[in-house]
């Protein structure tokens, strides 16, 4: 055992000392467009990158998981660092995987790293003929009408935790098809699944990784969970979504399936991709091929680590650039996907981002981009050249998510009792202040009292992700109630509504997490990417216990999409026609909107955000009309509302939003 530990330790020294050695610059760069597999039914041509090998084999399986090759093939050395194989006749159905020789050695075996089809947990890619994975109906598939980037409100949603609870009323549970089900109901009656999410009214499904990730056996009966963080295969689904991952085809279709129900029932679909690090490192499919040229290393020759997760990708180099944007290219152009959320977008360089902006708008211009302004670590890259939030200026038509209002309106992610805005923490108005504005240039923020940002990042507000809970972190209910646990249920109920009252009303781009609508919690975990589906299975009977939120929720989404002064689509009708009203009392913020100058049918729209624990009663001047009073929204109850046009004061609750009006 000593020697084996030696060994592996004398290996992974010579490694990083070739690594730091080595100039990658030098390497030759691949122009064409076919690396990977090129099937027809005459014949399939293999083409792999690897200029460092001196020798590189194709080889041949009849089965995806078990069995030995029954074929070996020399690959013949090409143009650009790359190797070919050509095979006659119609190899659909076989599987295969690569390796090369380096310096004298055989490498593993690994997938294609170009695979669009794979076998059970992604072993070996699969020759497929994807023409026969097209559902019907699928040429005239079109994505919905969306116009500007502003108009989305996005909703944050896993394939598995939306089916997976008896509660969901879906046959197929935890799987692709799952959500395609329309009509079905929790045990109340209410609607689930993608009808409720019609119901719901939110314009872009945002999924979490769906692409092949390493984590999930899909071969077991029982499948254990992952988030999917960890990709192995970019360019395929994820096979445990799948009714058989050991059909390459299947996963396909049943994506396709996915999207099409989404696009008929009025929704976008979003992607979310992890290009920043792979699941393997020494051993992945890219490292097999070409040692070190996909990763940045530290100074000693090490992997860097800026995502946390065992290495980086280097952007920055030609051909993990050209795999990235090809990668992306080919989910909108064989998937129909419709936008992408690209996680820890910071560890990427600018000058990727913009080429891939620029290629998927020519594909499809009204795409939806946006991603992590951060990393989760040091990286040798310079600040300068990331697609970090404070560079948000420098990306081209892509958003990144504003931690400041996130924060702002609970409390910090990484300190679990701190309040935010919504919950009473006093010191907080000012970062409110900067997210209603989209984190734009606004003269009545003070941004030396901003949680986080000193200074306006984004230039138009469609680089802005407003938000105040996803995936990551607690839900913002289990954030309530550790930070507020002194607090009443009812409490908490009203400063949860507040704080999606804020997303909703605010400008830049709204992004909901799953559930929020109805209270969702996950037990008190917070960093539930591997829990049991007990903890993160959407339970579908809160829509009928919280029916007051749900409705509550869905009136502002309403709101926001019927009213464009809540989703302006440029920086200067921000500047120009929101005014903020000095109330003299923190935890109480007032703004005024121009409704008018944008184009809204509301003449002038006020709105009341009350964070505090008392009540607040301001006079009103003029002719108003309420929309949202304390949580109950138009129409009124002859008791709850005087005669519109009559108001001369308004009283507001603890912990509430109120949105008045003139016509």
């Amino acid at each position: 055992m000593k020697k084996v530990i030696l060994m592996v330790s004398i290996i992974s020294r010579m490694f990083s000392l070739a690594a730091q050695q080595t100039d990658y610059s030098r390497y030759p760069v691949y122009n064409g467009n076919d690396l990977g597999l090129t099937y027809s039914k005459v014949k399939s041509v293999f083409k792999i990158w690897s200029p460092v090998a001196e020798k590189a084999q194709l080889l041949l399986y009849s089965d995806g998981v078990s069995g030995s090759a029954n074929r070996q093939v020399s690959m013949k050395k090409s143009t650009g660092g790359t190797w070919v194989a050509t095979i006659n006749g119609n190899l659909a159905g076989t599987f295969y995987t690569f390796r090369v020789q380096i310096k004298g050695v055989w490498s593993n075996e690994v997938a294609d790293p170009y695979a669009k089809s794979c076998g059970a947990n992604g072993q070996r890619a699969m020759v497929a003929d994807i023409g026969k994975t097209n559902p019907e109906g699928w040429v005239a598939d079109k994505s919905p009408v969306f116009k500007n980037k502003t108009d989305a409100v996005i909703y944050e949603l896993h394939v598995r935790d939306a089916s997976i609870s008896p509660s969901s009323g879906i046959r197929n549970k935890g799987k692709f098809i799952g959500l395609t089900e329309v009509g079905t109901k929790n045990a109340g009656g209410a609607s689930t699944g993608i009808s409720h999410l019609k119901e719901l009214g939110v314009t872009h499904i945002h999924l979490l990784p769906v692409f092949d990730f390493r984590s999930v056996d899909e071969t077991a009966s029982a499948a254990s969970y992952n988030w999917g963080y960890d990709p192995l295969n970019y360019n395929i689904p994820e096979g445990s979504y799948a009714t058989n991952p050991y059909d390459g085809l299947t996963r396909i279709k049943e994506f396709k399936k996915l999207v099409q129900a989404f696009h008929a029932n009025g929704m976008r679909v979003v992607m979310d991709v992890v290009y920043n690090h792979t699941a393997l490192t020494e051993r992945s499919n890219f490292n097999q091929l070409v040692p070190g040229y996909y990763y940045r290393h530290t100074k000693d020759g090490k992997f860097s680590d800026a995502t946390a997760c065992g290495n980086e990708t280097a952007s920055e180099r030609p051909m993990f650039r050209k795999f990235m944007i090809e990668s992306m290219k080919y989910w909108v152009q064989e998937y129909h996907i419709d936008g992408f959320r690209v996680d820890l977008m910071g560890v990427h360089d600018i000058e990727t981002m913009n080429q891939l902006s620029k290629e998927l708008h020519k594909i499809k211009p009204d795409i939806l981009l946006y991603g992590e302004g951060w990393t989760a670590g040091a990286s040798p890259l310079p600040d300068s050249l990331r697609a970090i939030k404070a560079n948000a200026h420098k990306l081209d038509r892509i958003a990144v998510f504003s931690d400041d209002i996130r924060d702002g309106i609970k409390g910090s992610v990484f300190v679990h009792d701190e309040k935010g805005f919504a919950s009473g923490q006093p010191g907080t108005d000012e970062s409110i202040r900067f997210g209603i504005t989209a984190a734009c240039r606004h003269s009545q923020v003070d941004y030396t009292k901003i949680n986080y940002s000193k200074a306006p990042y984004a230039v138009q507000p469609y680089q802005t992700i407003t938000y105040c809970e996803c995936h990551d972190n607690h839900t913002l209910w289990d954030k309530l109630a550790i930070s507020a646990k002194s607090a009443t249920a009812e409490e908490r109920q009203r400063m949860h509504q507040l704080a999606l009252s804020i997303v909703l009303t605010s400008q830049g781009i709204s992004f909901l997490h799953a559930g929020t609508e109805f209270l969702r919690d996950k037990k008190g975990v917070e960093n539930s990417y591997n829990s049991p589906d007990t903890i993160n299975a959407i339970d579908w009977d809160l829509k009928t216990k919280n029916k007051e939120v749900f409705e509550y929720v869905k009136t502002l989404i309403k709101m926001r999409k019927e009213h464009p002064a809540f989703r302006m689509a440029d920086a200067t009708s921000i500047k120009e026609n929101i005014s903020f009203l000095d109330m003299g009392t923190p935890g109480f913020i007032v703004y005024e909107i121009n409704g008018a100058a944008v184009g809204d049918k509301w003449k002038t729209i006020r709105v009341y955000l009350n964070g505090s624990s008392e009540k607040r009663r301001i006079k009103l001047l003029g002719s108003w009309k309420q929309f949202i009073h304390n949580y109950k929204a138009a129409p009124f109850n002859d008791e709850d509302m005087p005669v519109p046009g009559l108001l001369k004061s308004v009283e507001m609750n603890p912990y509430s939003c109120t949105i008045l009006y003139q016509e």
